[in-house]
């Protein structure tokens, strides 16, 4: 659960930044853009959850194999990211991302492929954290399904996130959960899978696609 609480502390503090009066009048991404701002907007009185909002275009990509805050940055020219998380471990995370160009978000995708090849298995104290990627077809103009996992060994543990990745022209959106994931199933992809086709849908109101 180490990974997963790090991972959720992570997103959660660049995704808390506010959008000050002054960057606002540069953003793209209109409020109510995304697909959970409504349930973040809500009033949520219980204890054990908690919905965040962040207006940041320097924000941390949420899928970060490397644990790096300059993931993916370059370039960037508005951002949003809605964060839930709920007691003991669980967390999603929605992050829609424009660049100023296709290239400039076409090199965020190459450089993530890049950090799962170079962070895609990690050790220590016993335990390992592995990733492992496929590309997505029909999604975008390219997309990956990836997956985090608590390993003992060879063994699958009890931990992980599932997170699908598309860029659309010069945007890039991610679609993540993180929880109690036993061994990898394409089950543990549907919502994201779903929401991940939702946002691709609409994303050229706001994105240059064509």
């Amino acid at each position: 659960m180490k990974k997963i609480i790090t991972l959720a502390l992570a997103v959660l503090a660049a995704g808390a930044t506010v959008t000050t009066p002054a960057a606002a009048t540069t953003a793209a991404i209109p409020k109510g853009f995304l697909l959970y701002e409504k349930d973040a907007a809500k009033k949520d009185d219980d204890p054990e959850t908690n919905w965040q909002v962040g207006n940041s275009a320097k924000a941390r990509l949420a899928v970060n194999p490397c644990d790096r805050s300059t993931l993916a940055a370059t370039g960037r020219v508005a951002a949003r990211t809605v964060t839930f998380t709920g007691v003991p471990d669980f967390m999603k995370v929605e992050q829609v991302i424009l660049y100023g160009s296709r290239a400039s978000a076409a090199s965020a995708v190459a450089q993530v492929r890049a950090a799962l090849t170079r962070c895609g298995a990690r050790t220590g104290s016993g335990t390992g954290y592995r990733y492992a990627s496929s590309r997505l077809t029909g999604l975008g103009d390219e997309a990956l399904r990836i997956s985090g996992q608590v390993y003992y060994g060879r063994k699958a543990g009890v931990g992980g996130d599932r997170s699908v990745l598309v860029r659309k022209g010069n945007a890039v959106l991610v679609y993540l959960w993180a929880g109690e994931y036993a061994k990898p199933a394409r089950s543990d992809w549907t919502v994201q899978l779903r929401d991940a086709r939702r946002m691709t849908a609409k994303i050229c109101a706001i994105a240059a696609c064509g």
